[in-house]
């Protein structure tokens, strides 16, 4: 289970969550899909491990998506077209330098309408736009923390709709 607490910011532009399990890292994403609005760049920070690609997992299956989610470790990216967005999943850990983000023609999935989600995008900087939203996740004693900043007024309501989904009554999208 998901335990949420709203960390001290006025905005209401972050939240922190403890994932005790990886199904809560995945329902965090689960959870965060119900928020995400067409434009949103959203990256993701953390050591080797830490969920990124499970969280990423929770979201696409919370749009509807039924195929394997893998990192796009090798391959950049990972397209998905789900429900009502079009959805891009980045992986840049295999940079050697910042320039191969500019090599790689990435620019113009940034500049539409679709969801970009970014793993390792410190390896793409400093060419990558900024985040709208920006979630650290990294190890505690009993799972995983994750750190959700709002850094736009896009970042910050999707915080603040996430928060609320979050503390709903119900349980949250993909848990049992």
């Amino acid at each position: 289970m998901i335990e949420l607490n709203q960390a001290a910011d006025d905005s209401g532009a972050r939240l922190d969550a403890h994932l005790p399990a990886e199904a809560d890292t995945e329902a965090l994403g689960a959870a965060l899909a119900a928020a995400l609005a067409p434009g949103l760049r959203i990256w993701l920070q953390g050591n080797l491990g830490m969920g990124k690609t499970t969280l990423t997992r929770g979201v696409l299956r919370a749009l509807g998506h039924e195929g394997k989610v893998k990192s796009p470790t090798y391959t950049l990216i990972e397209p998905y077209v789900v429900s009502r967005l079009d959805l891009y999943h980045f992986d840049f850990y295999r940079f050697n330098s910042p320039e191969e983000y500019l090599d790689a023609g990435l620019d113009e999935y940034f500049e539409g309408r679709g969801v970009c989600i970014v793993e390792w995008p410190d390896k793409a900087a400093p060419y990558i736009p900024s985040p709208d939203l920006e979630i650290q996740l990294r190890t505690e004693a009993d799972g995983r923390f994750a750190e959700i900043s709002g850094h736009t007024d896009a970042g910050r309501k999707c915080v603040i709709e996430l928060g609320n989904t979050l503390q709903g009554a119900g349980p949250v999208p993909g848990t049992n």
